[in-house]
């Protein structure tokens, strides 16, 4: 695993660590679904991620030369790789895709997804604890892609899970946080472990709604890569992630049910009625 070449100038102050390693970026970026590599890189150097998702399925499934290409081009951003199990429907499919990543990403960094339906891709949480316990015990770092449930959540950490990667919507629908208040939850439960919201964010602003419930980081591809112009987008995550970690740390102000007047009325002209 080679580290960013951002992670020199990391601030130390707002780093946060995953699996020991501290990661400047609070976005982490997929590779899939971009029109050209060339667009992809404009949208990796706008955005400047630390870490960044790979598919074996979908490297596996192009030709030797185009494959070549690919892995060249991801090594030369200098981020972390995360390479994922997308597409797998079981335990076994899923610790088997991850083996043979290890092997040729060269990381033992593992987004672990096990889905169990094919029209909202819902973690399937079963084979995903199962999964998780098993790439433990054999040395891998794994990023469990799960729903925002707190028994699932206590049941993957068991597992040996250092990192949660909740869903906000269901893969690929953009419909942003359908649950703030399971997330916020999520958030308040497990204070010290990195949470990275990871699906159905199709909106600067709703990178900035998770941010400002204290979650750690945003996982985004399609919102990036489906844009109009996917390098702007990209920096508008970035942008957005930013501002929302910022307002987070500044500390909100409450809402409240009746309205609350910014300036004093004792001293205020008053017209007669």
């Amino acid at each position: 695993m080679t580290p960013s070449t951002t992670d020199k100038g990391v601030a130390a102050q707002d780093s946060f660590i995953l699996y020991g390693q501290a990661i400047a970026s609070r976005l982490l970026l997929g590779t899939a679904l971009y029109a050209s590599p060339e667009v992809m890189s404009a949208a990796v150097a706008a955005a400047r991620p630390n870490v960044l998702t790979v598919s074996l399925r979908r490297e596996s499934s192009r030709d030797a030369g185009a494959g070549q290409h690919f892995w060249d081009l991801v090594k030369s951003y200098g981020a972390y790789l995360l390479p994922n199990t997308a597409g797998c429907h079981t335990a076994r499919e899923a610790i088997t895709t991850a083996q043979m990543a290890r092997e040729i990403f060269e990381t033992d960094w593992i987004k672990l997804e096990v889905i169990a339906n094919d029209d909202t891709l819902q973690p399937e949480v079963f084979g995903l604890a199962e999964a998780a316990e098993v790439l433990y015990r054999d040395g891998f770092k794994v990023f469990p892609y799960c729903t925002e449930d707190l028994s699932v959540a206590e049941r993957l950490l068991s597992a040996g899970c250092e990192v949660l990667m909740p869903w906000a919507a269901p893969i690929g629908t953009a419909r942003g946080l359908l649950n703030p208040y399971a997330l916020r939850s999520l958030r308040g439960y497990f204070p010290d472990t990195p949470l990275i919201v990871d699906a159905g964010i199709g909106a600067p602003s709703h990178a900035a709604e998770a941010m400002e419930l204290g979650f750690d980081g945003i996982l985004l591809n399609t919102a990036v890569a489906r844009a109009g112009n996917p390098v702007s987008m990209a920096l508008a995550f970035a942008k957005a992630i930013e501002a929302g970690r910022l307002a987070y740390k500044a500390g909100l102000m409450p809402q409240r049910d009746m309205a609350s007047p910014s300036t004093p009325l004792p001293g205020l002209a008053f017209r007669d009625r």
